[in-house]
């Protein structure tokens, strides 16, 4: 996979190759975490109970390419406007570029190293449960606050 350095400061989302579009993503996997939104107000809710798919250890999802089939509520981002990006983590690369920031220092596009997502506590590795474990009436007993930036 060919990129240039520093890519995203210079490219909107909607510009970017495939390519650069997978190297963003720093794998924190909190997307693949079910989410529960207010209907009163709107506020979204992140849970520690991830999709079936993903892969906790590593932060990844098990199936990346047939996702969108095996689960039908997936989001596939590329096909949103990045104005509805506001349910993703506030340390999201996807989100931060859509919003004109710049990424993280941890990030592994500035640092050159993948394992630092993992070392700034930014990801749900050894901190999410499979949605396999969980009744899905029992989510809001998994309402999570992490502190994301």
């Amino acid at each position: 996979m060919q990129t240039e350095y520093g890519f995203w400061r210079n490219k909107s989302l909607t510009e970017l190759s495939t390519d650069e579009w997978e190297a963003l993503c720093d794998g924190c996997g909190k997307c693949c975490l079910n989410k529960l939104q207010d209907d009163d107000t709107g506020d979204i809710y992140y849970t520690r109970v991830a999709c079936k798919l993903l892969d906790i250890p590593r932060s990844r999802c098990s199936d990346y390419e047939n996702r969108l089939s095996r689960v039908p509520d997936c989001l596939d981002l590329r096909a949103l406007e990045p104005e509805q990006y506001h349910w993703l983590p506030a340390t999201c690369a996807y989100r931060l570029v859509a919003e004109g920031e710049d990424l993280p220092s941890w990030h592994h596009l500035q640092s050159g190293k993948r394992s630092l997502v993992h070392k700034a506590t930014c990801t749900v590795r050894d901190r999410a449960i499979s949605e396999e474990t969980v009744n899905p009436d029992d989510l809001e007993d998994h309402i999570i606050r992490w502190v994301d930036r």
